[in-house]
């Protein structure tokens, strides 16, 4: 029963304590209304309240259906609910539509959970929605950071993000909403592949279920947790080599490490400075080794979004350049 593998999920990876509050990010598609249909189940249960967040992006001429839907849904469910418009396209003339439209998500759901004081974001990616991101990322070249896929849990800046369905396929999802009587809202580009994931989605797994691994979704999943708590057990180590403050990495330290654990020290060193780690990929770490193992005293390594990394002899310094 899917409602008893929510359970097993939240228990598992410590998603929710009783009496928290949970913003749950509802788009009207079939994961986000399950989750919101499978919290509500568990509210009593864990003592929860539940609000209701839903973001317009004005994407699709008819995206307003979607909103009215969440917004019946609510009214039915008796959760409140707070609603924000915004046209996508007209932000993102420079850069992908994908990532403007994530980071807009994002800063809306944190507002959001600031204002009603939540506790934690709830999202609806599901098992299959992992598998997509592991072959991705696979694909464009990946460490152990980008296989551990989507993380269970995750704090992004300053807010606790939780993913309860994360091993629930999304044949169980449609099964369960079919049962509900539910019909959800639909987004006909998921079905067009004019991204890259919806190409993973819509080809490439099919094409390896037939011809390779019936059960490639849920092998990948597994990786990505395997991965994930390899991943979790470096981190936690090599926090423990990190400057308490400031953006210098001192360097005689730092070369007597393993190179798994250098490799992150520089992701957490960039994520202190960025808040993220968005577009920094193993080219990047190669470069900074370059740096730090055969070029000069004062050489500099330039990354993305005005990230610099000046080579000293103690030391390394991150900073981010600011336009004049």
């Amino acid at each position: 029963m899917i409602l008893d593998k929510v359970r097993k999920t939240i228990k598992k990876y410590h998603l929710i304590k009783k009496g928290e509050k949970i913003l749950v990010a509802v788009s009207g598609g079939p994961d986000s209304v399950a989750l919101l249909y499978l919290l509500n189940h568990l509210k009593k249960e864990l003592d929860l309240k539940l609000h209701i967040a839903h973001l317009d992006h004005k994407l699709r001429k008819d995206s307003y259906k979607d909103k009215e839907f969440v917004e019946n849904l609510a009214k039915k469910l008796k959760i409140p609910i707070t609603t924000e418009e915004v046209e996508v396209k007209r932000l993102a003339k420079k850069g992908s539509i994908e990532e403007v439209a994530r980071n807009i998500r994002l800063n809306f759901l944190f507002k959001v959970a600031q204002k009603i004081k939540a506790d934690k974001i709830a999202l609806g990616h599901n098992l299959n929605d992992q598998a997509e991101t592991v072959l991705m990322r696979l694909l464009r070249g990946s460490g152990l950071y980008g296989l551990a896929g989507i993380l269970p849990q995750k704090e992004i800046s300053g807010f606790k993000i939780i993913r309860p369905l994360i091993e629930i396929s999304r044949r169980e999802i449609e099964a369960f909403i079919k049962r509900k009587k539910i019909k959800p809202c639909s987004d006909i580009t998921n079905f067009k592949d004019i991204y890259f994931r919806n190409k993973i989605r819509n080809r490439l797994i099919p094409f390896l279920e037939k011809n390779y691994n019936k059960n490639i979704k849920e092998l990948l999943a597994h990786t990505a947790e395997i991965v994930g708590a390899d991943y979790d057990y470096l981190m936690r180590r090599a926090e423990g080599f990190l400057p308490k403050k400031g953006n210098k990495l001192a360097l005689k330290k730092f070369l007597k490490l393993h190179p798994a654990l250098q490799r992150i020290i520089l992701r957490l060193m960039i994520r202190r400075l960025k808040g993220n780690l968005r577009r920094i990929s193993y080219q990047h770490l190669r470069e900074l080794e370059d740096l730090i193992f055969f070029r000069p005293i004062n050489s500099i390594a330039f990354l993305p979004q005005g990230l610099t990394v000046t080579k000293k002899k103690n030391f390394l310094i991150f900073q981010i350049l600011t336009k004049a």
